[in-house]
């Protein structure tokens, strides 16, 4: 099961925003080396008093610590996600433990979608989609068609764009979360 040192890895995230609408879903699957350990893990969560959506992809530990950390940035900047996550990421580059951490963030409140690498930068994706994971550049592809060639909503391209991934990643899988956040 996994080979020595194997940790937990594996998924597919993907963030639009579209008429007002923000989601941002992903899907289940966890993997341990070359096994499926889970396949209906729920990696999309609110924040904040239900104001904030996040999903992660890395080391599953890594990332529950980053999330618990991201929330605590929260509660300080008094639901600031600009202020929280930058604190954050700096926190991520000058903390010796922190900077160990093998995990991104997708994370977004009803004004905006940010990507917090595991350097420890935030990004702002230009096209109001962003995805992370082993399949993010599958999904990123096929939402940019749909939203270009289609009327679809933001939850109906994070979905689509996610079945899309699951049939071409063999880290990802079709046992699909998505929260969503209306302006």
């Amino acid at each position: 099961m996994g080979s020595p040192g194997s940790t937990m890895h594996g998924t597919t995230i993907i963030g639009v925003r579209r008429h007002g609408t923000l989601a941002i879903g992903g899907d289940g699957q966890v993997t341990f080396g070359d096994t499926v350990m889970k396949a209906t893990a729920q990696k999309v969560q609110r924040l904040y008093k239900g104001q904030v959506v996040a999903g992660y992809a890395g080391s599953v530990s890594d990332a529950l610590t980053l999330l618990e950390r991201c929330e605590e940035k929260l509660e300080e900047h008094s639901g600031n996600l600009t202020r929280a996550v930058y604190h954050l990421a700096k926190d991520w580059r000058t903390d010796r433990i922190l900077r160990r951490l093998e995990a991104m963030l997708l994370i977004g409140d009803r004004e905006q979608l940010l990507l917090v690498s595991g350097g420890g930068e935030v990004v702002r994706p230009e096209h109001d989609m962003t995805a992370i994971g082993s399949g993010g550049s599958y999904a990123l592809a096929a939402a940019r068609a749909l939203a270009a060639h289609t009327e679809l909503s933001a939850e109906a391209i994070v979905r689509e764009s996610l079945t899309i991934a699951a049939g071409l990643c063999i880290y990802t899988n079709d046992s699909i979360t998505v929260e969503v956040l209306e302006s």
